[in-house]
């Protein structure tokens, strides 16, 4: 499994452990307010989505990483890459997602866990085009997709959850132009292994 580090957090790979934590964060209204219908998920269901996020590594050597904390070691969420089948309008595709502890927003902790895995799927894994789609009225994403360089490129609805989403995207070119002017893009997202 590939680790990445930024200046403050640690992307790692999932471990059974992580459960309790990632069924809290998806058990907050909050944090799921805008995730599909806004239905909290229970611990089964984060269960399972864990155990999805492992094979999904091993399917296709990109997912989403769990994000801690360098300093304390504190599980905060996760950010990464996966396939948007949700959406089968955009597809094929790879979208960039995060998903943190409330505790955690503010802290500017899903720009820099993004950041990496924006470069670490361009770079390491060649992807020509990465998206993130979000819920139209979830500014906070918004603004992180922002920062990451994605532009807005259309509105559509989710079927089944009929919830209306704005998708985003860059391609990896406007990335490599993005990385030259912008020396941020590259030092949040400097990997170490």
């Amino acid at each position: 499994m590939i680790t990445l580090e930024t200046d403050r957090l640690t992307l790692r790979g999932w471990r059974n452990d992580d459960l309790d934590s990632l069924a809290a964060i998806n058990a907050d209204p909050e944090v799921m307010r805008y995730i599909m219908d806004g239905s909290v998920r229970d611990r089964r269901q984060s269960a399972d989505g864990l155990q999805k996020m492992i094979a999904n590594w091993q399917e296709r050597g990109y997912g989403l990483f769990a994000v801690e904390v360098r300093e304390t070691g504190v599980f905060v969420g996760w950010a990464g890459l996966a396939v948007p089948d949700f959406l089968p309008e955009v597809m094929p595709a790879v979208e960039i997602g995060w998903r943190l502890d409330r505790r955690s927003w503010g802290h500017g902790y899903a720009t820099e866990a993004a950041t990496a895995a924006l470069r670490f799927g361009f770079l390491d894994r060649g992807l020509d085009r990465i998206i993130s789609v979000r819920h139209v009225d979830n500014d906070r994403s918004a603004r992180v997709m922002e920062k990451l360089g994605l532009t807005r490129e259309f509105d559509t609805v989710v079927p089944g959850h009929e919830q209306p989403v704005a998708v985003h995207a860059i391609t990896r070119d406007q990335y490599r132009a993005r990385s030259a002017t912008d020396p941020r893009t590259l030092r949040l997202g400097e990997l170490g292994r």
